[in-house]
């Protein structure tokens, strides 16, 4: 399973999570299973968001769309966008 991976460094959580909210529905249009947010600990202001996609092409074409740029930019990220595709390669129970 595709996922993409990206980066926020933000001053406010809450314009970042409103324009994640906000961002649903597009996303799952565009063939988004599912989307978590975490806090990376002991990091003011750092998040990672973890999107599941459908197939690696999806996840592929929405981690270089212009949509994905404007909405990191509406969230108020501070430094430059950070988005990757990853793939599970290996899964454990512990």
């Amino acid at each position: 399973m595709p996922y993409v991976l990206i980066k926020h460094k933000v001053r406010d959580y809450r314009t970042l999570e409103a324009v994640f909210m906000e961002d649903e529905e597009r996303r799952r249009m565009a063939g988004s299973r599912s989307a978590r947010m975490f806090k990376i600990d002991e990091e003011p202001g750092e998040y990672v968001a973890l999107i599941e996609w459908d197939d690696v092409e999806a996840a592929r074409k929405f981690a270089a769309s212009y949509e994905l740029r404007e909405a990191v930019e509406w969230a108020g990220d501070l430094h430059p966008l950070e988005a990757v595709v990853i793939e599970e390669v290996l899964a454990t129970d512990a």
